[in-house]
């Protein structure tokens, strides 16, 4: 420890880490025709008393919010705000996962997705795009009346039935996919960029953006645009095998939002990650409530802290086992324990000595 008495210059130790906010609940899962899950405010009142502080809102479920209004009037946006409030929580982020994986449906899929769009555009490809691509839109004027920061959605699969390479894809497939996809993205993201919200894709098997080289790949077509961000859930890369620490470090810039999300990846001598065309229960990987899987989130929260990421910890609820409302009030508390509340001091500062340049230079040996 320093001398008394010595004069050595005061060194603020300044602190720029940032603590995460939380816990918040993704509503897709709970919201239903039963109360509480039936209108906004009793679906938050739900959620608050289990703890959560945050609600992240599927814009599609017009039980929870209209989204056109919401995109043409403030009013109506500081009345959302306010009822949220009251409840006890705040609106975090607004999600089109169901109108993003619309924006680009390979035809294989244009019977199953059509359920996702509007009778009036059902049974028509380029108009169902159309509309899905207009929701986007409405998304962002929305979040922006909000005063929200991030948006959550899908990217939508052009080239994904052709995953694995057989038959042998012909040359420039893939290339072709996703600069169409590219090409149908860039306006909404020009939207999301005049409406100063970042545009956050979850990384997600069934979306042409599914793991980190396919995220680039699009990336790189959209020319970086610094509103091309991800939505990281780690369940996700539980299911494909793929190390999510490490692609916390690689795209720790561009992982805007966070989805706390188990599963359990369990390959054995009958199947592995395809999961020989069985249900949710009886594959290898499957999705789990939080804590029960093999998700390292111990590690995923030390890094959320060191990347300074300032977003919401949000609970998806995905399991095939237990039931949503245990789920919940499990992840409530399992969230806010794992939390980092960010240390606003040195570990060591008790040993400081103090310095100055002189100090330093004379040190090192360089002299005056």
């Amino acid at each position: 420890m320093p001398e008394l008495g010595r004069n050595v210059p005061e060194i603020e130790w300044v602190n720029t880490m940032k603590t995460i906010k939380g816990p918040a609940i993704f509503l897709a899962q709970f919201a239903d025709d039963e109360a509480p899950f039936n209108s906004f405010a009793s679906i938050c009142r739900w959620a608050a008393d289990l703890g959560f502080k945050g609600v992240q809102v599927p814009s599609w479920d017009s039980r929870l919010i209209d989204l056109r209004l919401a995109a043409e009037s403030l009013d109506y946006c500081d009345e959302l705000n306010g009822l949220a409030a009251e409840q006890g929580v705040q609106i975090t982020e607004l999600s089109t996962h169901l109108q993003g994986q619309l924006v680009a449906v390979h035809p294989a899929y244009d019977e199953t997705f059509d359920g996702f769009a509007p009778p009036e555009v059902r049974g028509n490809p380029k108009a169902r795009a159309n509309w899905a691509a207009d929701q986007l839109m409405l998304a962002a004027k929305a979040s922006c009346n909000l005063g929200l920061s991030a948006h959550a959605t899908f990217s939508g699969a052009l080239a994904w039935p052709y995953i694995y390479p057989w038959p042998q894809r012909p040359a420039g497939l893939i290339e072709t996919a996703f600069d169409e996809l590219a090409k149908r993205w860039r306006p909404i993201l020009d939207a999301f960029d005049n409406a100063g919200v970042d545009l956050c894709y979850e990384i997600h098997p069934g979306e042409d953006l599914h793991d980190g080289a396919s995220f680039e790949m699009f990336l790189d077509r959209v020319e970086q645009h610094p509103r091309c961000n991800i939505l990281f859930d780690p369940s996700h890369f539980v299911l494909q095998s793929i190390d999510y620490l490490a692609f916390m470090d690689i795209y720790r810039d561009r992982i805007k939002m966070v989805h706390v999300k188990d599963a359990e990846f369990n390959p054995n001598g009958r199947m592995g990650a395809y999961g020989g065309y069985q249900s949710w229960v009886e594959r290898a990987g499957r999705f789990r409530s939080l804590g029960d899987g093999q998700v390292d989130f111990k590690g995923i929260f030390a890094k959320l802290a060191a990347m300074d990421f300032d977003g919401w910890a949000v609970l998806e609820w995905e399991c095939c086992l237990k039931h949503p409302e245990v789920g919940a009030r499990e992840g409530a508390a399992f969230i806010g324990d794992h939390i980092i509340q960010v240390t606003d001091r040195a570990f060591d500062d008790f040993a400081d000595a103090g310095s100055d340049e002189a100090m330093n230079r004379k040190m090192l040996g360089i002299g005056g």
